[in-house]
This record gives C-alpha cells, structure tokens and sequence, in this order.
C-alpha cells in the first residue's frame, strides 16, 4: 500500500550515522546518499531521511512509529544494540510479543530525533 516513507531531521550526518549502523543490522543500505537526503533500501530507495528547517516534533502520545522488517531473531538484536551504540534510547528491549502474535519478536527504540522506531521478524514462519 505504501511505496515510500520519509521524515524530517535537522542533522543529515547525526542521522546519517545513526541509520547507516541501525538499518545495516537489517540489511538496508543507504542507496542515495546526499547532503540533504538519503534514501535507504535493500533494493531500492522505501525510506527517505531529508534536511528539514521545521522536523515534526517528537511525540510519545500521537502513535507514530516505524517498524522495519528483520530477517530473524539475531538481526532484530542487532537493530537494537546497533540503535543503542549510535545514540539511540531504548524504548523496548529485543523479545517475543505474544500480545501481537504468536512468533512477533520486536525491538524498539528512539532515534536522535525522536521519531520511535520497530524492528520485528515473525519466528516460524
């Protein structure tokens, strides 16, 4: 349904090294890097970090977040240590999520900029 995602930063090199570590440990690569935007992807550009003067401010209460697809247990462990180590806060340790589902694995945490970030893989399937 959706083709693409992209938020607004004030720092591209703080996110850049944020991302570049964070999405790295789910495969993702940044594929168009810029001074004023990067797009990351496996295949092709699906989320887009841009120089903003005015970002969305961060949220807890409004619900958005952005869950990534990992491709097993271990890499949504390194999502979340990688996040950690490159600035990012904890905002739910690697672990099953038997209230999503049975096999749901996640991670969560908050980027630099505040926007909340997921990283699930669905275990036997």
């Amino acid at each position: 349904m959706i083709d693409h995602v992209s938020i607004g930063v004030r720092d591209v090199k703080r996110s850049r090294r944020f991302y570049d570590a964070t999405l790295s440990a789910l495969g993702y690569s940044c594929r168009s890097p810029g001074e004023s935007s990067l797009g990351y992807g496996r295949d092709r550009e699906d989320f887009w970090v841009l120089a903003v003067e005015h970002p969305i401010a961060a949220d807890k209460a409004s619900g958005l977040h952005f869950s990534f697809k990992a491709d097993g247990r271990a890499a949504v462990d390194a999502f979340h240590a990688a996040a950690l180590k490159s600035g990012g806060k904890d905002n739910g340790p690697p672990g099953l999520r038997a209230d999503y589902g049975a096999g749901y694995y996640a991670a969560f945490v908050v980027d630099p900029d505040g926007y909340r970030l997921e990283a699930h893989a669905e275990l036997g399937k």
